[in-house]
């Protein structure tokens, strides 16, 4: 792997040697990159020249600048490129022969149709690792579609999960199955990139890593389940399928919490903790099993009790207890959470346009090469001039004919 320039604040990253080249649009892959790049890869972003990635049209904005932009694409350096045409397609093949890993989220077929298909990229640089982020994979029946996030929840058999059971199939209110999928497609880039290290002379791996399917793995018990007792699982809103008690309760003040009683040690301990432990004693209840068989004892007692207690207070006897709870949080509970705030789990940085931006840090912590967050998204097109001059030792003059002929 080339060593790239990099500003003090990359230098310390345990992937500081890493050159990645991320072609992808919206989150999924810029999830997947973005997690290099806050550990020191240095990531080069690559957008049309007059179609800015799609990402930075979603809400939310303030003074017209992309917030959302601003976090899946932190730490990157932003360029410009149309390889659709052959002059691009000419550059783009340059830059490919000087980066570790390219991540791209066309549709199956696409960058073989443009000749940048996988077997043209690794003629030019064998030891490409590349990562190919689609809705439904590289083969099968289904992989010409067209997919976003809400596809992968659907048809990974999440959706028919989520929700109330008189109620329709639920979608959560954010694209789970984006950054899902993202850190998948992390896994495999370093598993890669792992393998290579082991074996210097081989290829570069291709990674086929889908929406569908990612979302589908996360569902541990669905296909053994079906499998060996022929279940189909349904929706039971927020009653917990696989252990009981657990549910979302509302208390006195009208705030939400949750209690997962997930093992018996637990379940005697909430009993005690709501003075009720006789129920623990009833060999209804005696093991998990009968619990999830017949909940609705249980849920009363717990939900009587939280009805006439507010959150804090509820949460104090619970934690005297050591059962397991959490209020249901809002980001300005988190804002203002002392825990957030002593962890640094939401750290401020700077940003051109807007002064300074807080936004989550970087997980998982590592202790001796710990990752940085040390700029937000880059401005369409922010680095072309640098990038290609840096890369490919383009000058001021080629640059600027290219920016003319709409190549970048």
């Amino acid at each position: 792997m080339t060593q790239p320039e990099a500003g003090p604040e990359k230098a310390r990253g345990p992937l500081r040697h890493l050159k990645v080249l991320d072609i992808s649009t919206i989150i999924a892959g810029s999830t997947a990159s973005t997690m290099l790049s806050d550990f020191g890869a240095d990531v080069v972003k690559v957008e049309l020249p007059d179609r800015p990635d799609g990402l930075r049209d979603l809400p939310p904005h303030k003074e017209g600048e992309p917030l959302w932009w601003k976090v899946t694409n932190r730490n990157k350096r932003g360029v410009t490129l149309d390889l659709r045409k052959p002059k691009g397609a000419e550059l783009f093949k340059a830059m490919v022969a000087k980066f570790d890993v390219l991540v791209e989220n066309f549709r199956p077929g696409t960058l073989e149709k443009w000749g940048l298909g996988p077997d043209q990229l690794h003629a030019i640089n064998p030891n490409l690792t590349i990562l190919r982020v689609s809705a439904y994979g590289q083969k099968g029946p289904y992989a010409g579609r067209p997919g976003f996030a809400r596809v992968g929840e659907a048809m990974s058999g999440f959706q028919t999960l989520v929700g109330d059971p008189n109620g329709p199939p639920t979608h959560p209110g954010y694209p789970i199955a984006d950054p899902i999928t993202g850190l998948y497609g992390t896994i495999g880039i370093l598993l890669a990139l792992l393998e290579r290290r082991d074996h210097p002379d081989a290829p570069g791996q291709v990674i086929d890593v889908s929406l569908v399917e990612s979302m589908f793995r996360l569902l541990d018990f669905l296909a053994v389940e079906y499998d060996q007792l022929g279940a189909v699982r349904g929706r039971l809103g927020n009653r917990n399928p696989y252990a009981a008690p657990g549910n979302v309760y509302k208390t006195r003040d009208g705030r939400w919490i949750t209690i997962p009683a997930s093992t018996q040690a637990l379940f005697v301990r909430l009993m005690q903790a709501i003075g009720r432990p006789d129920l623990a004693e009833d060999p209804r209840y005696a093991t998990n099993p009968k619990r999830v068989e017949n909940p609705d004892v249980l849920e009363k007692a717990i939900s009587d009790w939280l009805a006439e207690r507010d959150l804090t207070e509820a949460c104090r006897v619970l934690d005297e207890h050591q059962v397991a709870n959490a209020p249901v949080s809002t980001i300005e509970d988190l804002f203002a959470d002392p825990h957030y705030r002593e962890a640094e789990m939401i750290v401020e940085v700077p940003d051109e346009a807007l002064g300074t931006v807080r936004m989550q840090g970087v997980t998982p912590r590592l202790d001796r090469t710990p990752g940085k967050v040390y700029k937000t998204g880059p401005a369409h097109g922010a680095d072309t001039d640098a990038v290609y001059a840096e890369v490919l030792g383009l000058d001021a003059d080629e640059i600027a004919r290219l920016r003319e002929q709409g190549i970048i």
